[in-house]
C-alpha cells in the first residue's frame, strides 16, 4: 500500500477512534435499548439474509459491533472486522457483557485475509462502507477469498448519486463526480450521529459508481444474484428527508434512489 493511501487510512482511523465514544452515547445508536435486546439491523438486510441460525458470518467494517452482535443474537457465528482500535475494543466489551460468542479483529478491511483465515457462509457489509476504500478490486477479491463455495455476499449501501453532493453547506451542492478517481477530503465539526459533538471529523473518501461495484465483484469470480435500488433509507442522514408511513426516510421529489443492495453468490 502506498504511503499516500496509508496517510489517508491513518487519518480515517484516528477520526473513527474519536467517534466511538460519541456514537456509543448517541441517540442514533441507542446503545441502552440495543443492550436490552432490540436489534440494530434494518428491514432490507433482515429480509435479504433471512434465517442465519447456525451459519458463519463475516461482517466487514463493523464499527463497534452492534450489527455483528445482532446477527450473533440470531444464531450466527460471527466475526467482525474494523479499522478502529477503539471500535473493536468496545465491540469486545459488548460481546462479553451480552454473553455472546462473536469475535472481533482490528485491521484495514482490505487486509482482512491476512488476519482472518476462515471461510464463511455469509459476508456482510452495510451503510457507509465502500466510500472509505480507494479501489474496490482488492476488496472484492478479499470477499471471494473469505466466502465458502456457495456462500452469499450481501451489501446494503448509500447510493453513489447521493455522494455526488456536498452536504456541509446549508443546501446540498452538486460537487463530486459520480465515479471520480480523485480522493475527497472533508473536515467538519461533529459526526453524522451527533452533529454538535466536540470533535473535528477529518475524512478521506472515494466515490464508486454501481458499474465499478458490480464489475469488481464479477471480476473476482462472484455471481451477481441481484442489484436493487431503494428510495427509502432507514437513516435520516441526508438533509430534507421526510419520514414515510413505514418509518423510513425519503426525499420529497424522489429524483434518485438513496440506497442500493447487491446479493452475490460464490
Amino acid at each position: 500500500m502506498s504511503e499516500e493511501f496509508q496517510k489517508y487510512f491513518d487519518t480515517n482511523a484516528a477520526t473513527w477512534n474519536e467517534k466511538v465514544q460519541i456514537h456509543a452515547s448517541s441517540k442514533f445508536y441507542d446503545l441502552e435499548t440495543f443492550k436490552k435486546g432490540i436489534t440494530s439491523l434494518k428491514q432490507y438486510e433482515l429480509e435479504a439474509l433471512g434465517d442465519v441460525s447456525g451459519k458463519s458470518l463475516l461482517h466487514l467494517q463493523c464499527h463497534f459491533g452492534q450489527d455483528t452482535l445482532s446477527w450473533s443474537r440470531m444464531g450466527a457465528r460471527c466475526t467482525g472486522v474494523d479499522l478502529s482500535e477503539k471500535g473493536i475494543e468496545l465491540a469486545k466489551e459488548l460481546n462479553a457483557e451480552l454473553k455472546l460468542n462473536a469475535e472481533f479483529v482490528c485491521c484495514n478491511v482490505l487486509d482482512t485475509s491476512d488476519h482472518v483465515k476462515d471461510q464463511f457462509d455469509i459476508v456482510f457489509t452495510s451503510y457507509g462502507v465502500i466510500g472509505w476504500l480507494p479501489d474496490l478490486k482488492p476488496w472484492a477479491r478479499m470477499i471471494a477469498e473469505r466466502l465458502k463455495p456457495g456462500g452469499t455476499f450481501y451489501m446494503i449501501e448509500f447510493h453513489p448519486i447521493a455522494w455526488m453532493f456536498d452536504y456541509l453547506e446549508d443546501k446540498p451542492i452538486l460537487k463530486y463526480g459520480y465515479h471520480q478517481k480523485e480522493v475527497i477530503y472533508e473536515e467538519y465539526q461533529g459526526t453524522y450521529a451527533n452533529t454538535n459533538a466536540n470533535m473535528i471529523s477529518k475524512e478521506y473518501g472515494w466515490n464508486h459508481g454501481l458499474g465499478e461495484v458490480i464489475s469488481s465483484l464479477s471480476e473476482a469470480g462472484l455471481t451477481i444474484e441481484y442489484l436493487k435500488e431503494y428510495d427509502a433509507s432507514p437513516y435520516d442522514i441526508f438533509p430534507g428527508l421526510i419520514k414515510n408511513k413505514n418509518g423510513m426516510f425519503e426525499s420529497s421529489d424522489k429524483l434518485f434512489p438513496l440506497l442500493f443492495a447487491i446479493k452475490v453468490i460464490k
